[in-house]
Formats: structure tokens, sequence, C-alpha cells
């Protein structure tokens, strides 16, 4: 009987410090999942993205918790979505991503990294957290609107033009944009930027920020690709994805920043 009593004590000091521990929660989620992409054989990562979004994935759950999570979720999950729209028209003319859409690790980072450094400023500056858990969500929402622009304006785009010139040229052209890439990027910022206020990460007033500072990051981005992609061999495009969420992620906290020091 005492056993038994020892025995549940240590259970609940066990469930007590998984509870209170949002790291230890990251580690057997993200492990849990990760078992189950591997068994059951799935496409959206390689298995070295698959390690590189586990550690995300730990990252992201240990610093924000499930409201951070969530958003990453989301955007993994729409942006594979959209990735896959008219894949056998983009492959056939040489402009799908490469390895059918699956995560590479380079692609988890280039896609995350901004997010992931405001999430650990977020725990380390808390005095800044209201900042960094909006530069959080514009840097996925900026994320996921440039991929919704990219792979919808690839698939349908009707009329694709260089934005530097308003020239027409092929769809998949870097530094293209097209009507209906602009209108799929609005809404996938949107989404995001909405689910970020659901989950009380940032106030309702910051949604049209975030999806402002998507809109001028994508333009930066598309500006950066006309220009000097072709250049300068380096600037890869999970590079330009790094600047592109940098961009959208500091246009939003600028914006409120300013906002805030106005009211002061």
């Amino acid at each position: 009987m005492i056993r038994c009593c020892q025995y549940s004590r240590s259970a609940v000091l066990v469930d007590g410090i998984l509870l209170l521990n949002p790291w230890w929660i990251g580690v057997l989620l993200n492990t849990f999942l990760g078992a189950i992409a591997l068994l059951t054989g799935q496409k959206l990562l390689t298995l070295a993205g698959l390690f590189h979004a586990w550690l995300l994935g730990v990252l992201i759950w240990g610093t924000l918790g499930w409201q951070g999570y969530l958003i990453v979720m989301v955007y993994f999950l729409i942006g594979s979505a959209v990735t896959r729209i008219g894949m056998a028209e983009k492959e056939a003319a040489g402009i799908a991503e490469k390895r059918a859409g699956a995560r590479g690790p380079e692609n988890v980072w280039g896609s995350a990294f901004t997010g992931t450094i405001c999430a650990l400023l977020a725990l380390v500056l808390p005095q800044w957290r209201e900042l960094f858990l909006l530069g959080f969500v514009a840097s996925f929402s900026t994320k996921l609107s440039d991929t919704c622009a990219s792979e919808v304006g690839k698939a349908y785009g009707q009329r694709t033009f260089l934005i530097t010139t308003l020239q027409p040229v092929p769809r998949g052209t870097e530094g293209a944009v097209s009507l209906e890439g602009t209108l799929a990027g609005l809404v996938g910022a949107t989404v995001i930027a909405v689910l970020g206020w659901s989950v009380g990460l940032m106030g309702a007033i910051a949604i049209p920020i975030c999806i402002l500072a998507a809109f001028l990051a994508n333009l930066v981005e598309s500006l950066v690709g006309a220009t000097l992609q072709e250049r300068y061999p380096w600037l890869s495009n999970e590079l330009v994805n790094g600047i592109n969420t940098t961009v959208g992620a500091l246009l939003a906290v600028i914006a409120v920043y300013i906002m805030n020091f106005m009211k002061s």
C-alpha cells in the first residue's frame, strides 16, 4: 500500500513537470509526430527536413506554447497544399518546387528562421514580448502570403508581369507578379494574421498591419528576385525567403512601435 502511494506521488510529480515545462511537451509531441511521419512515409518533408522540423517544433512549443505551434502548423499545412496545386503542369513547365515540394532543411529555416528568432527573443526579453510576438506572426503571415502568391501565380496566373518593367514574362520568372497570385497572397497573409489574433498572440489592430507588411515584403522580394538573384548565384531562394520574412516582421514591428510611441 505504501509502494502504491509512493508510485502515485511520483506519477503526479512527473505529470506536473510535463505540464509546467513546455520544453518537455515540445520534445514528446514532436517526437510522436515525427515517428508517425516516418512510419507513414509522408512526402511533405525529406528525412533531413523532418529532423530540422522536429527541432523547429521543439523551439516554438518551448517558447510560445501551443499558440505559436499552431501558427507554424497552419503555415506548413497550407503552404504544402498550395505547393501541390497544378503540380503536373508546373513540373512540365520546369517551374515546380524541387523534390515535388518536399521540404528540406534549407526550406524549413528559410521559412522559419526569422519567426524562431522572434520567438526566442520574446522569451528572453519579456519587456519587448508584445513586439516580438507580432514579429513572429508577421513573419509567418509574410511567408504564407509569399508561398500562396508564388504557387497560385505559377498555376493560374493569366497575365504575369516583371515587377521592375511591367513587361509580360512567363509564369515562374523570378520577380514576376500576377493578379491571381497577388490575391492569393493577400488571403494567405490574412489567414495567419487572423489566427495570430484569435489565439491571443497580438491585438486586432495588428491584423491589417501584418497583412500590409506581408504585401510590402513580397514586393521587396519580387524586386530582389528581378534585379539581384540572377546576378548573384549565392542569393538562393531560401536566402531570399529569409530576407522576405525579416522585412515583413520588421515592417510590422516598426509600425506598431511608432503607433505606441505616438500614443505615449
